[in-house]
Formats: C-alpha cells, sequence, structure tokens
C-alpha cells in the first residue's frame, strides 16, 4: 500500500467515524447538536460570502485593454482591394 493509498484509508475510517459520531450526538443532544451544524453551515457561507466580497473591494481594476493594430496591407492584397473598389 502506498502513501496515497494510506491517506486515502485514514479519510475513510475518519470520515466514517464521523457520521457515527455525528449520529450518535444528534440522537443524544438532537436539538444542540442541530443548532451548531445550522450556525456553522450559514457562518461557512456568510464567511465565504465577505472572502469574495473583501477580494472584490481590494483588488485593483484590470487595465484596459487596447484595440489591436489593423495589420497593413502588402503591395499585392492592397492593389486588389483598390481594383475591387474601382
Amino acid at each position: 500500500m502506498n502513501k496515497d493509498q494510506s491517506i486515502g484509508a485514514v479519510i475513510l475510517v475518519g470520515g466514517i467515524l464521523g457520521v457515527v459520531l455525528y449520529a450518535y450526538l444528534l440522537y443524544a443532544y438532537a436539538m444542540v447538536v442541530l443548532q451548531i451544524t445550522a450556525f456553522v453551515a450559514v457562518a461557512a457561507i456568510l464567511v465565504i460570502l465577505a472572502w469574495i466580497g473583501w477580494t472584490m473591494a481590494t483588488t485593483p481594476p484590470p487595465a484596459p485593454l487596447e484595440p489591436e493594430p489593423a495589420p497593413m496591407e502588402t503591395g499585392a492584397s492592397a492593389s486588389k482591394a483598390e481594383k475591387s473598389t474601382a
């Protein structure tokens, strides 16, 4: 088993233990666990929104884009263009 598989196994076991612990706490202390869960979920969303706002407020605007200059026409294509307009 390589290092990535070991880390994966630890994450798997930790996730299963977390679900079992959460289920037990939900059964034993339902109201408190639901209140904490709701608070953490709402707080996480609001922190992400605050981070987005901070990033937008402190990031300088991008430099304006310069239009690309028109390509110079060569002699052969310039003469074709003159003939077509005449």
